[in-house]
């Protein structure tokens, strides 16, 4: 199940950072600015929704870490998740199967970026899209979902992640009216 906040600043951040890990709140504290505070706590607080509503985990989740980065529940190897923010939203996803998710706010579109992470095959699907910039962040948001399920993280190869995966691993949902869409990956 997909969790979504879209009112980041309808919560009490310092009273938040005291209700959260102190691993996610030293995170938290990392970023210099009070969005990114806010965005960081807000989908850490998502997956504690999560894993109450889903599996009635009630204490706060700390993760470990794998050889790429990629996040784990200490205690809960059976449980896969993951977490997401742009400027619009955060968003959280829990499964008992792999899974990543990632958002993306809609903004200027930039061929000169889009021929550096895309394959020639997506570039073609990016220009004959009616909405060139939505077709390049969904894309987007599908490599990157991808590869937080994998645990591989943004690289040197992203022209090619999408290579040999089904379109049907995807879920991605459009919310135009608040500037962002997010994609799901489940293989």
């Amino acid at each position: 199940m997909v969790y979504v906040d879209e009112e980041i600043y309808a919560f009490d951040l310092q009273k938040a950072l005291l209700s959260i890990s102190e691993q996610r709140r030293k995170q938290a504290l990392r970023y210099k600015n009070e969005q990114g505070q806010r965005l960081c706590v807000s989908a850490y607080l998502l997956l504690k929704h999560a894993l109450k509503d889903q599996e009635g985990i009630t204490e706060n989740p700390i993760f470990e870490f794998g050889p790429h980065g990629k996040p784990s529940i200490v205690g809960h190897p059976e449980l896969h998740f993951s977490l997401s923010h742009c400027r619009e939203a955060a968003v959280c996803v829990l499964s008992r199967r792999p899974i990543g998710i990632d958002v993306e706010s809609l903004g200027r579109y930039r061929e000169a970026v889009a021929r550096y992470v895309m394959s020639n095959s997506e570039m073609q699907r990016i220009k004959q899209a009616a909405n060139p910039e939505l077709e390049f962040v969904r894309l987007w948001t599908m490599k990157e979902s991808l590869l937080k399920l994998t645990g591989e993280g943004i690289n040197d190869y992203m022209k090619n992640v999408l290579k040999d995966i089904p379109e049907s691993c995807f879920t991605t949902i459009e919310n135009l009216e608040k500037n962002y869409i997010y994609t799901i990956c489940e293989l």
